[in-house]
C-alpha cells in the first residue's frame, strides 16, 4: 500500500481486463486495490468461445492492426501459460454460394503472415472426401481449410491474473461493490461494501480504473458523475454444451448464410461447445440468459454442417455473457468492432478515471500495457513493462510442455487415475502440488464431493482461489458441474457454509 493509506490503483472489475491490468501495475511496483462485486470472471469473462485467437472474421472487416496484435498475443499467452492454453486446429469447410474459396485462401495467407511469432501450423488445403477431419460432415462437402488457433480456459487465466496481481502485492476483493466515489484535493475517495458482511470501506486513489464491463458507462454516469463521449454497445453471446459429436481434437468453423459464423469445439473430453450469437442486448447484464430463438439458431447451424443432427434437448449446458462492446456505430452486432477503446477523464488536473470500452480477452495483456502507457504521466518512474515472458502463475512447466508434465504428474502421483491428473495438471499447471501436497492415496485428498472434485481440490480453491459457492467451484473453477452428480453442487454448499462459519470464528 502506498503512503498515507493511498493506493496507485482502485481498480473496479474482476474480469479479464480488471486483473490484467491489476497483475501488470502490482508487477511494476505499484499498489493496487481491485474490487470486484461477484466472483472473478463472474460475467462475461467466463462467457467467451474459450479461444485465443486472432479473429479471422475480422479481416472481412479491415481490422488487420487488431488480427495482427492478437495472433502476436497468441503466441505470447500459449508461452507464458501452456497449462490453460493449448493449440488447437481448425476446419473451415467450404460452402459454394457464401465466401468464395479465393476469398479465403486470401483471408488465411493473410493470417499466417500478419504476426511476425510464429509457433503454430500454417493454413492449407483439405480434402473432406479423403481426411478423416472431413468424416463427421456431410458429404456434399468436399473441399475446406485448415488453420490453427488456441483454447483457452477463460475462468481461470482471470484467476491466474488475479494471482498474480496478489503476489504482487494487490489487495483482491471479491464481492465486494463499488458504491461511489468523488476526486478530493489530488486522490479519488471512494466507498466500497462487502456484500457478505454489509462493511462498508473507504479507500483512496491516486487513479480510477474503470473496468466494469457491461457496466462501464452506468458507472461513469451514475456513480462518478462524468458523461464520455466513449459509448459501449451491449451485444450478448450465446453458447450451447452438447454430448461430444465427433471423434478426433479439431474443432470447426462454420459459415452462416447470414454471414455470422459458428464454431464447434471439442470441450472437457466428453462434450462439443457450439457458439456464438451476436445479439444486442439492453437489459440487465446481471439476468442474461440464451433465449429459445439462440438455441435453435445453434442447432441448425451446425445441423447444416455435420452428418449428426441435434436438436434443443440435446443440450446438457448453456451460457450466454453480455459484450461490452465500443460502439463504432455499425449497423449489425455481429460486426461491431471487437477492439477496446481507453477512454480518460482527468480535466484540469484533476486524479484521472480511464474506462475501459470493449476489448478481447486475447488482447487483454496488451491492453494492460497500452493502459499503464497511457497513464504514465500520472506515475512518474512507472517500471518498463514485464507481463510477455513472465509465466502465469502455475505456468512454469519444464519447457513449456504439458505432455511432459503430465507423465511426470501420474509417474510422482501413480495413485491418480489418467483423467484426473489430465484435468488437474490443466487446471492448475505447476499448482497441482498445492492441492496434492504429501499425498499417497486418493483418500488422503479428503472428502470426494463428486466428479473427480476432493476436499483438498475445494480447500485449495477455497484458501487461494477467492472461491466462495458451489457455482464458482463447480463452473468456473473447474466446469466440473457437467460431470458431478446433481447432489454435489448441495453438498459443497453445505461445506463452504461450516468452512466460512469455522473461518468467521477463528478471526473472531
Amino acid at each position: 500500500m502506498a503512503d498515507r493509506g493511498i493506493y496507485d490503483l482502485l481498480v473496479i472489475g474482476g474480469g479479464i481486463n480488471g486483473a490484467g491490468i491489476a497483475r501488470d501495475a502490482a508487477g511494476r511496483g505499484l499498489s493496487v486495490f481491485l474490487a470486484e462485486q461477484g466472483d472473478l470472471a463472474e460475467f462475461t469473462s467466463s462467457a467467451s468461445t474459450k479461444l485465443i485467437h486472432g479473429g479471422i472474421r475480422y479481416l472481412e472487416n479491415y481490422e488487420f492492426r487488431l488480427v495482427r496484435e492478437a495472433l502476436m498475443e497468441r503466441e505470447r499467452l500459449l508461452a507464458i501459460a501452456p497449462h490453460i492454453i493449448w493449440p488447437l486446429r481448425f476446419v473451415l469447410p467450404h460452402e459454394p454460394g457464401l465466401r468464395p474459396a479465393w476469398m479465403i485462401r486470401i483471408g488465411l495467407f493473410l493470417y499466417d503472415h500478419l504476426a511476425r511469432l510464429k509457433t503454430l501450423p500454417g493454413s492449407q488445403g483439405v480434402n473432406l472426401r479423403t481426411s478423416p477431419v472431413g468424416m463427421p460432415l456431410r458429404d456434399a462437402l468436399t473441399k475446406g481449410f485448415l488453420y490453427s488457433d488456441c483454447a483457452v480456459d477463460d475462468s481461470r487465466l482471470v484467476v491466474f491474473n488475479a494471482i498474480a496481481a496478489e503476489e504482487n502485492g494487490a489487495q483482491i476483493r471479491t464481492r465486494t461493490r463499488f458504491v461511489e466515489a468523488h476526486r478530493e484535493d489530488d486522490v479519488w475517495v471512494a466507498t466500497t461494501e462487502d456484500l457478505a458482511s454489509g462493511k462498508r470501506e473507504t479507500v483512496k486513489a491516486r487513479i480510477l480504473i474503470n473496468a466494469a464491463g457491461p457496466w462501464v458507462s452506468e458507472l461513469l454516469s451514475e456513480k462518478l458523475g462524468i458523461h464520455s463521449r466513449a459509448a459501449v454497445r451491449l451485444v450478448k453471446g450465446s453458447h450451447i454444451v452438447v454430448p461430444r459429436l465427433y471423434e478426433g481434437e479439431q474443432a470447426y468453423i462454420f459459415q452462416n448464410p447470414d454471414r455470422r459464423i459458428v464454431f464447434a469445439i471439442p470441450y472437457r473430453e466428453k462434450f462439443t461447445l457450439i457458439g456464438t450469437t451476436d445479439v444486442p442486448y439492453e437489459d440487465e447484464p446481471h439476468a442474461v440468459g440464451i433465449s429459445k430463438d439462440e438455441t435453435a439458431y445453434l442447432c441448425e447451424s451446425v445441423n447444416h454442417y455435420f452428418k449428426r443432427g441435434i436438436t434443443p434437448a440435446d443440450v446438457v449446458w448453456t451460457y450466454a455473457g453480455v459484450r461490452p462492446l465500443y460502439d463504432d456505430a455499425a449497423s449489425n452486432a455481429s460486426v461491431v468492432t471487437r477492439d477496446y477503446v481507453l477512454d480518460i477523464d482527468a480535466s484540469s488536473g484533476e486524479p484521472p478515471v480511464m474506462s475501459i470500452f470493449g476489448g478481447k480477452i486475447t488482447t487483454y495483456r496488451r491492453l494492460a500495457e497500452h493502459a499503464l502507457e497511457k497513464l504514465e504521466p500520472w506515475l512518474p518512474g512507472l517500471k518498463p513493462s514485464w507481463t510477455a515472458k513472465v509465466p502465469l502463475p502455475g505456468g512454469d512447466l519444464p519447457d513449456g510442455d504439458f505432455d511432459r508434465f503430465v507423465a511426470d504428474l501420474i509417474k510422482r502421483k501413480p495413485f491418480l487415475p489418467a483423467d484426473m491428473a489430465h484435468r488437474l495438471a490443466r487446471a492448475y499447471g505447476t499448482h497441482v502440488d498445492m492441492i496434492l501436497g504429501e499425498a499417497r492415496a486418493l483418500n488422503d485428498l479428503g472428502r470426494d464431493f463428486g466428479g473427480g472434485l476432493t476436499q483438498a481440490e475445494v480447500d485449495y480453491l477455497v484458501d487461494y482461489e477467492w472461491a466462495r459457492t458451489s457455482a464458482d467451484i463447480l463452473w468456473r473453477r473447474s466446469k466440473l458441474g457437467l460431470v458431478a452428480p446433481k447432489e454435489t453442487a448441495a453438498a459443497l454448499d453445505d461445506y463452504l457454509d461450516i468452512k466460512s462459519t469455522a473461518l468467521r470464528r477463528k478471526v473472531n
